[in-house]
Order: structure tokens, then sequence, then C-alpha cells
């Protein structure tokens, strides 16, 4: 039998050669990673998984810092793993590709901001016009298996993530970290301790159907958006265009 079509956003080659191509200013953090048991044991874990038969996603791994560089990085947002249904994840937390339905968590966040801005948003949940404008759309999870959440947490790349979110607090300039549901908020110790308080922390609740509008921090109404407008306004720095 002919194997099935891979999905457009499968993971087919060996990761060792994806995080090979680590963009350069994000390389050191990874090959430092990657000769850690943390890093070593990912790759051997990813590589089972793949000869079992498993389908992984996303394709691009690195999306996310391929596209907005450790020296444009002015906001971070953290998502927890990457979306698991076929089509959906391309390596950008909350962000799906043109053409594919939002997930929820995706509508509401698109909501908020045109609540609390008065902004349009564009018909599609891509959104790589926030990453190229310094958005950093960081997952704490870099893979997923078609299905089943979650299911490559725990193997490595949380260690990877945390070098990664400690070195933008630790780099030059002030930033806002944008922290949903409480896998994300439990950053909010390392990026203070890097950062030493230059930075803007908000936390809520995730934006999940599930948790949005429950208290005691409920993401409907934040208002972090227009915190972040005014954060990077006293910055000097330019306004995020949250409709790109």
């Amino acid at each position: 039998m002919l194997p099935a079509t891979p999905a457009p956003n499968q993971l087919t080659e060996p990761l060792a050669e994806v995080l090979a191509r680590a963009p350069a200013d994000w390389a050191p953090l990874v090959q430092a990673w990657l000769a850690t048991p943390d890093g070593q044991g990912l790759l051997q874990f990813v590589a089972e998984r793949q000869a079992a038969g498993a389908l992984i996603y996303p394709a691009r791994v690195l999306h996310a810092l391929e596209l907005t560089p450790l020296a444009a990085v002015r906001v971070v947002i953290l998502g927890q793993d990457p979306y698991h249904g076929a089509g959906q994840a391309e390596g950008l937390a909350f962000s799906v590709p043109v053409g594919v339905k939002s997930p929820p968590s995706l509508r509401n966040l698109q909501g908020e901001i045109s609540r609390s801005l008065g902004v349009p948003h564009p018909p599609h949940g891509h959104l790589a016009g926030w990453a190229r404008q310094g958005v950093l759309l960081l997952n704490t999870v870099l893979t997923v298996e078609d299905g089943q959440p979650a299911a490559h947490a725990r193997h490595g790349w949380e260690a990877l993530t945390d070098a990664l979110i400690e070195a933008t607090a630790t780099d030059a300039g002030a930033k806002v970290y944008l922290l949903w549901g409480a896998h994300a908020q439990a950053k909010a110790a390392l990026i203070e301790a890097a950062g030493a308080g230059r930075h803007l922390v908000r936390m809520a609740n995730h934006p999940s159907p599930l948790s949005a509008r429950r208290p005691p921090l409920p993401f409907i109404g934040c208002g972090h958006f227009t915190q972040v407008r005014d954060f990077l306004a006293a910055q000097g720095t330019p306004a995020i265009d949250w409709s790109a």
C-alpha cells in the first residue's frame, strides 16, 4: 500500500535537520540546548515517534524564530503547544495558515483586539504580520502529534523555550510579555528575574472559550492590547499594527 499523502504541515524530515537551520541570532541558544541531555533526548524521542508512523506537526518548527529575530522582539505572546489538527499548526503560537478556519481561542484573541483598540482584524488567522513587527509568537513546546494535545510536552522542548524566553528578557530594551493561562503564567518569574523588572508582564486566563470569561483574570476585557500600545509609545517605538 502506498503511504498516505502527508499533511501540508507535517514534519517529515529529521528534526535535527530542521534545527540545524536555526536563524543566526537564535542558533547559539539552539545549539547549546542540542548539546544537553534534554536536546539529545528530544531528538531521539521525535525520531522514534516518526519511525512509529506518528503524524507530527508543524513542519516549520522554528517559524517563530525565523520571522522575529532576537534583536527585533518587542512583544512576546506565549502559547502552550501547537494546534494538533492537520493543516493548522504553522510554528507560530495561536496562528493558522490563510484559508484555515480560526480556532476559538484565536477568534477570542482577535475579538479582544477589535473591542479594545477599535481596529478590524483580517478575515483569516495567519499572524505572520504580527511576527514581522517584533511580536514573538512562541509556543513553549514546539511539536505535537495529530489529535493529541501536549503529546510532546515534558520531552525536552521546555528547556529550549525557557532559554529563548530568558534571552529575550535579558536582551536590551523593555518588552511586553502577554501570559495567558496557567502554563504561560508559570514563566513570569523567569522573565522578572532575567529582566530585572524592566518589562511589562501582563497575565490573564487563556483565551479558550472554556476560560476566557472566568474570574479572577478573564481574558475578555483584559485591556492588554491598549496597555501594549501605551507601553510601546512610552518607549518611543512604533505601535503594533494588529490588523496586519
